[in-house]
């Protein structure tokens, strides 16, 4: 046990004792908790994890924002026959695809049918992180190119 510096007063009653040693057992308690948070690898790279998704899903969303703005004012410059031209063209690919889509329910085996069906299920589910994912190898690439 140590002792009081020579400066500071030692409890002139047990009551103040008491409070002395409450006091100190709370700020000592207080400091074994930071020091076990700050300790918790798991805890602390949960968090660290959920504010890097928030911050890629607020970036995902920006840049999905930018790029259907980009897009209308694209669509607004051409003119009104390559306007109509790409409506024709839109509703060709529609069509094209609503056929293909039949032709794969018919011709592709069930397992492969099924396991196209779970990943495309699986891309749905992680569209955010994907979103993300590729962000940030497109600034990784950027950065790595002008470096």
């Amino acid at each position: 046990m140590t002792q009081p510096p020579h400066d500071e007063p030692t409890a002139s009653s047990p009551e103040e004792l008491r409070a002395q040693v409450e006091q100190t057992r709370q700020q000592l308690g207080e400091t074994v908790e930071a020091l076990a948070a700050k300790t918790d690898v798991k805890t602390r790279a949960q968090e660290k994890a959920a504010e890097v998704k928030e911050q890629a899903a607020a970036t995902a969303a920006q840049l999905k924002d930018k790029a259907a703005q980009a897009a209308h004012q694209a669509q607004d410059k051409l003119p009104d026959p390559l306007k109509e031209k790409a409506a024709r063209i839109a509703g060709q690919t529609r069509t094209a695809a609503g056929q293909a889509g039949r032709l794969w329910q018919e011709k592709a085996p069930e397992p492969v049918r099924r396991s196209t069906a779970l990943g495309t299920r699986w891309v749905r589910d992680n569209r955010t992180l994907l979103i993300a994912g590729g962000t940030a190898v497109l600034l990784w690439l950027t950065c790595r190119r002008k470096g």
